[in-house]
């Protein structure tokens, strides 16, 4: 997933523009970043290194699976990141995370479970205060 100085995909090889709206599943290698809308799931090969950047004014509706993760806007279902997890500022995700690692801004609103699978046979699993459960 990462190269061998465990840097995640910098390089940004394609864009999906603001104003822009596809339908259907999307699946990549390198990098990608989204500023438009995505109505399918969002997922890199898994033999390579991969990033995603989620901008600000971006939407999914779908699952995203990807090495190196970065969100800024929004996700409505389940995420999974093999390797590195940012939630910026803006992040709103509605749906539960599977993450090895994780950086979370202060204003990221995650509405589901954290999970953290890190470690191989152990997970933490991270609940808000107010929650039910």
């Amino acid at each position: 997933m990462f190269t061998k100085d465990n840097k995640p995909q910098s390089r940004i090889d394609t864009l999906i523009g603001a104003g822009t709206t596809v339908t259907g599943d999307i699946t990549f290698a390198g990098g990608l970043r989204i500023d438009g809308e995505i109505k399918g799931n969002v997922r890199a090969t898994s033999d390579q290194s991969s990033t995603l950047v989620i901008s600000e004014q971006a939407r999914i509706d779908g699952e995203v699976a990807v090495a190196h993760l970065v969100i800024n806007g929004t996700v409505v279902g389940p995420v999974v990141s093999t390797g590195f997890l940012e939630l910026q500022p803006k992040a709103r995700v509605t749906g539960d995370i599977q993450y090895n690692s994780i950086e979370m801004h202060l204003g990221a609103v995650v509405e589901g479970r954290m999970v953290h699978t890190g470690q191989p046979g152990k997970s933490i699993e991270l609940k808000l205060a107010a929650s039910s459960n």
